[in-house]
């Protein structure tokens, strides 16, 4: 710790205290000390107690704790630069957002997905997505003679999209986040969710797969030209790490080419890397139109393109039809382009990839080890999770990993452990998370 940071902890006293009197949130009972932290592993700024952070700031860290590739220089020196001020991004050119859009394009681009627009929040990267789509299906419907706006947004139950604005009508996962306000009554069709195994790839749809395309073909009978998109996560993170078979997917972006009806792809928690490709939905060999993005990549926002180009005037280039003051902030920019240049630079696309197979076969061997207690091991890349058999016993598995084995874990949908390393985890730091999870088990299983 430096000599400031001391400083500030003293006149503080506990921060988790004084914040806790004053800021709403749900802090844990850790001050991350800035300076000390080291791969998966953070320090306690109050005590020096060291843990292994497998939760990554809810998976918005990709280079994990002091990384070296941040701590060079001419980087921190741009960062104090950036930080002195705070432009108006939209309309104020600088060479900062330009470096920041030329190196998200070339490290996480798609080529058909030409279109850009930062924002802070995942929330408003998904709400303006919305609102490209609106705007997009209300001209197509123009151009047919039809006097009626895109006005509807066709999801999946146990969904996570946000939590103010548009966005409240589609998340439905835990009650607390969305209850008593205001909401439209937006078409809503079941999630057939499988953990990934032997049918993964057959190109059949499953019962439950053709229940929910049916249901989404009766939405779309029934509010005809008023649905402007489906918008979805490859992976339903919040709702339990729920995957959602490419054949289903494809299926549904059939269904919505059939309709004029656009395709989200809510990318805030699976893109950026965290799934062994720059973007999920790549993997699944899905086209979208519109894809939202946050979390790890450090400035939020939307591409966009394919039939989105067919409106010339879209949302995109038509002005003031979707902006904000600051358009992301300068200094994430900054910040987030050295994080591209160092992903690309250490192949961490690639390595998110092999390090996920690790981790993955890791949690099938706790799952075989400890039958009554964890099931349903699953991931793509580095985005895993594994099911307890009893909610109560997931909370007190991740108590017991914080207190007896300084192992940071975050609870998924009722049942699940969520991992979220960094894109830069090593295999010694899997090990360890894993060494202490299976301990953890021990402790918890019965007799």
């Amino acid at each position: 710790m430096t000599v400031q940071q001391e400083t500030v902890l003293e006149a503080t006293k506990d921060p988790v205290t004084e914040l806790r009197e004053r800021v709403t949130g749900d802090l844990l009972d850790v001050v991350v000390d800035l300076e000390s932290g080291r791969g998966c592993r953070l320090r306690d700024a109050r005590d020096g107690t060291e843990y292994l952070d497998m939760t990554m700031f809810f998976s918005s860290a990709p280079l994990g704790h002091g990384h070296p590739g941040l701590r060079e220089p001419d980087f921190e020196a741009a960062l104090v630069r950036a930080g002195r001020v705070k432009p108006a991004n939209p309309d104020f050119a600088t060479t900062e957002q330009a470096r920041f859009a030329e190196t998200f394009q070339r490290v996480l681009g798609d080529p058909r997905l030409p279109l850009l627009f930062f924002i802070d929040g995942g929330t408003l990267a998904v709400e303006n997505a919305l609102k490209v789509a609106f705007d997009w299906k209300t001209k197509i419907n123009a151009r047919k003679g039809l006097a009626v706006r895109g006005s509807r947004v066709l999801h999946l139950e146990h969904a996570f999209h946000g939590r103010s604005g548009y966005t409240l009508s589609l998340t439905n996962t835990d009650p607390v986040k969305i209850r008593d306000y205001p909401m439209f009554d937006w078409p809503r069709i079941p999630s057939p969710a499988v953990v990934p195994g032997e049918d993964w790839d057959d190109p059949e749809l499953l019962p439950e797969e053709r229940v929910a395309v049916e249901a989404a073909g009766a939405a779309l009978r029934r509010y005809g030209h008023e649905i402007a998109c489906f918008c979805y996560e490859p992976v339903q993170g919040e709702g339990g790490d729920r995957h959602l078979r490419p054949a289903f997917l494809h299926a549904m972006q059939e269904l919505c080419g059939e309709h004029d009806v656009l395709t989200v792809a809510d990318e805030v928690q699976t893109g950026g890397g965290l799934t062994g490709s720059a973007w999920a939905y790549q993997t699944l060999g899905l086209s979208p139109d519109l894809v939202a993005f946050g979390k790890r990549v450090q400035v939020c926002g939307v591409m966009g393109g394919r039939r989105v180009l067919d409106v010339p005037d879209n949302a995109f280039r038509e002005g003031s039809r979707i902006s904000s003051t600051w358009g992301g902030a300068l200094t994430d920019m900054v910040r987030a382009t050295r994080i591209l240049e160092v992903v690309e630079d250490e192949h961490l696309l690639d390595s998110s990839r092999r390090m996920g197979e690790l981790l993955l076969s890791e949690l099938r061997v706790l799952s075989s080890e400890f039958p009554s207690l964890v099931e349903a091991p699953r991931g793509r890349g580095l985005m895993c999770a594994i099911d307890f058999t009893d909610p109560a016993l997931r909370d007190r598995a991740i108590a017991v990993a914080r207190e007896h084995h300084n192992v940071l874990f975050l609870p998924s949908g009722p049942r699940s452990l969520r991992w979220r390393p960094s894109l830069s985890v090593r295999k010694d730091e899997i090990a360890d998370a894993v060494l202490s999870l299976r301990k953890t088990l021990g402790e918890l299983a019965p007799g």
